[in-house]
């Protein structure tokens, strides 16, 4: 999937703050971001992967924190 097709299915859906993380990472905004690995970004599990996947091109380090924290 293309940058251009995760925006728009992100927009489709209305994942608004999906959308201004990755448009944070454009813009140099956002050098890590911190998720529970269990419950990732997106409930879509292959939309979530390819989100992950675009931020990490976009040089965000992805840390995985435990459920407990």
């Amino acid at each position: 999937m293309t940058k251009a097709e995760i925006k728009e299915t992100l927009q489709e859906k209305q994942l608004e703050e999906a959308l201004e993380i990755i448009e944070e990472a454009e813009q140099g905004e956002l050098a890590e971001l911190e998720l529970v690995e269990s419950l990732g970004l997106l409930r879509d599990e292959q939309l979530n992967n390819e989100v992950i996947t675009l931020l990490q091109e976009e040089g965000v380090t992805i840390t995985y924190i435990p459920a407990e924290e």
